[in-house]
């Protein structure tokens, strides 16, 4: 039995404040904006399961930003919004035609298939990005009953790979997967970090581009915890109230998760921490640049750089700051900035780097 004089009884000292790293904007803390609408929130007695004040305010202000027939379901995470929106678009033998590095195929440990009962049809991009083209080469077979019938396109914005989708590129996406007969899903977990990059409202690539269904992004962008499902075609979608139970998103407490999205969203807290973190992730990329034996992988278009460098020098650097390495083989890693990363952060970094490529 652990001696009760051992065990702390405050969170004092569990970690340090002042250790940042480059791994995940998840690993942010919350920003104080949305501690203080939690702390609003906790007063009094709310109906329970999103029968709440906060959550029917939230209707308006996600309207606000995707158009007057959105409709926002709450969830706990990014997962649980892709699997009940892709869920919501896909009949039993319905199949989602996505890129390969798509987080609903290599991150969410087969949750849409096992969960959701839906076959992925994956493409190999060179960027993370599908095209017209690029779907075509899984939309197919659709009376064919020995092939999953490709039903939505799915697409990430930003993608995996930290690359951005224009407006027009969606438009064309949407465009395409409609004249066959396909839906589109847009999975939005770092959809802030997407338009700060654009300069654009969200709704310029969502809505009025097409979309049919959106999974909003809130944690990445400092929500405590909670994301959405935003329905934003109501003719594409239907049931999404029972599915949403059904894949266990229900929250009972639902204010909490409301009220976050609406601090998010009813100012510009979304927009100046996705900006925040798209300056830090240039900063970065100008930064690594200037070392010699390192190269970036892709376009710095939102809060990612993904880079490549000599597989022991990311081990020694790893030691020094948290990252994660994207391809072990290759040597590649990914750094991700956050609502919270200072340029002394970047200029930390970037200087343990240089110390460690000088080393060899």
């Amino acid at each position: 039995m652990a001696d009760p004089q051992a065990v702390r009884t405050d969170a004092r000292g569990h970690h340090d404040p002042e250790v940042r790293g480059f791994a995940s904007d998840n690993y942010a803390g919350a920003h104080p904006e949305i501690l203080a609408a939690l702390a609003l929130a906790n007063g009094g007695h709310q109906v329970s399961y999103g029968e709440d004040d906060y959550t029917a305010h939230l209707q308006f202000v996600m309207r606000s930003h995707f158009g007057p027939h959105a409709r926002a379901f709450p969830v706990f995470n990014g997962t649980g919004a892709n699997v009940v929106a892709l869920q919501a678009l896909t009949d039993r033998w319905g199949a989602v035609i996505c890129a390969d590095s798509a987080h609903i195929n290599v991150d969410e440990c087969g949750a849409p298939e096992r969960v959701g009962g839906l076959k992925l049809l994956t493409v190999p991009t060179e960027d993370g990005k599908l095209t017209p083209e690029l779907i075509d080469r899984q939309a197919w077979g659709w009376d064919d009953e020995h092939r999953a019938m490709p039903q939505v396109v799915s697409i990430a914005q930003n993608t995996e790979l930290g690359t951005v989708y224009t407006v027009d590129e969606i438009r064309a996406i949407c465009d395409h997967a409609h004249e066959r007969g396909m839906k589109v899903h847009l999975d939005g977990a770092r959809i802030a970090n997407a338009a700060a990059s654009l300069d654009v409202p969200m709704r310029a690539f969502t809505n009025a581009a097409g979309v049919d269904i959106l999974s909003f992004g809130g944690t990445k962008n400092g929500m405590l915890f909670g994301e959405a499902v935003v329905v934003l075609d109501p003719d594409a979608v239907g049931a999404m109230k029972h599915l949403r139970k059904l894949s266990m998103q229900l929250a009972s407490k639902m204010r909490f998760i409301s009220v976050q999205l609406e601090a998010l969203l009813a100012r510009d807290l979304w927009l100046r921490n996705a900006r925040h973190a798209n300056t830090m992730a240039q900063r970065l990329a100008d930064g690594v640049r200037a070392v010699d034996g390192v190269r970036i992988l892709y376009p710095v278009q939102a809060n990612a750089v993904f880079a490549r460098l000599p597989h022991e020098v990311g081990e020694r650097l790893q030691k020094r700051y948290r990252f994660y390495f994207w391809d072990e083989a290759a040597g590649d890693v990914r750094w991700m900035c956050s609502f919270d990363t200072t340029e002394e952060d970047v200029d930390g970094f970037i200087t343990a780097l240089k110390e460690e490529m000088g080393r060899g």
